[in-house]
């Protein structure tokens, strides 16, 4: 006999709050568990047709009802299948997201480079924030388990972790359930020896899977990322008589051109500032780069939301229009500042 909606919430209730307090489970506290609103005899009616499905079964005569194997099967079966679903619609969601600001990024550079008749560039957005949002673990085989972390600010990273032997999908679910919950909200710094001996000791049997997950965040959230870098009007130095000369302006388009110097040039600047969109002139000798002591370089910062902002800069000649340019700056972060609210 297939379940009905009001069975499954009943039997998730059932095995949700013996799994919390280790105790036999009633009507009365079934009906404040439930959003059902039904009465406690209509839900010791639906308990007894569990129990007769083999759901559920009553361990001492006027006790409550505690989940069978069967009963945790279907459990661990539905919160699999609930947490695939999860995770697909977070991929389409992130996917959709990252593929609309590259695309919003490359314009906003191009409409820059035209208004100003300079170089820009805008780098894609960087992340102060390493709290673990979400960790979801999936055996890829019986050799290898995937281990997706998420972030604050929706950065995924992944990494593939060799096991010793094979794990089975409720091991999976129940390190899954582990992970998140002593991880979740925390940042690098505070997942400490003590947390990590308890997860492990939690972990029982698994502990050195537990260790070998630990170290891939541990690496994952570390780790600090290539950024990615949209230019546009690379060619409009070449307007300018004192950036023309042969050497510099090839020096000049090759750091365009490759990114790794804009790259440094960027990790060069000073952090994101508190005041609003930071705006920073470097003239001369004052730019990181050696390629661009003949320029002058004015950037801003723009924020996505709480410690998710990227940099845009304008380059060119030092006698450029600086009126103009933090004109066009302020202007572009204004737009960019209403397009994020939405």
């Amino acid at each position: 006999m297939e379940l009905d909606e009001r069975k499954l919430k009943i039997l998730k209730a059932i095995i949700s709050n013996y799994l919390e307090t280790g105790e036999p489970v009633g009507s009365r506290t079934i009906s404040r568990y439930t959003d059902l609103n039904l009465s406690s005899a209509t839900i010791r009616n639906e308990m007894a047709d569990l129990e007769e499905m083999g759901y559920i079964v009553q361990p001492h005569t006027s006790a409550g009802r505690i989940p069978s194997d069967k009963g945790y099967r279907l459990y661990v079966d539905a919160m699999l299948c609930e947490k695939e679903k999860e995770v697909e619609s977070m991929k389409e969601m992130l996917l959709e997201k990252a593929d609309k600001l590259e695309t919003l990024l490359k314009q906003a550079a191009k409409v820059l480079a035209v208004n100003t008749n300079y170089t820009t560039m805008i780098t894609g957005p960087q992340y102060r924030s390493k709290k673990v949002k979400l960790i979801q673990l999936s055996e890829v085989d019986e050799t290898q388990l995937l281990c997706v972390i998420v972030l604050e600010g929706n950065v995924v990273k992944n990494r593939i972790i060799p096991l010793r032997e094979p794990l089975g999908k409720e091991t999976v679910l129940k390190l899954n359930i582990l992970l998140n919950t002593c991880l979740q909200g925390l940042n690098l710094t505070e997942i400490n020896l003590p947390l990590i001996q308890k997860m492990k000791e939690q972990a029982e049997e698994y502990s050195m899977v537990v260790s070998d997950i630990l170290d891939a965040i541990s690496q994952a959230v570390g780790e600090e990322g290539d950024v990615e870098i949209f230019t546009s009007g690379a060619t409009n130095i070449l307007k300018y008589p004192e950036l023309n000369d042969t050497q510099k302006a090839t020096n000049l388009l090759y750091a365009l051109e490759e990114k790794q110097q804009l790259g440094e040039l960027i990790a060069g600047l000073p952090a994101e500032t508190g005041e609003q969109h930071g705006i920073q002139v470097y003239i001369g000798e004052e730019t990181p780069l050696e390629s661009m002591k003949d320029c002058a370089v004015v950037t801003a910062t723009y924020r996505i939301e709480e410690g998710v902002y990227g940099k845009v800069g304008i380059i060119g000649p030092k006698r450029m229009d600086y009126e103009k340019v933090v004109a066009s700056l302020q202007s572009l972060m204004n737009q960019l500042d209403g397009i994020f609210k939405k």
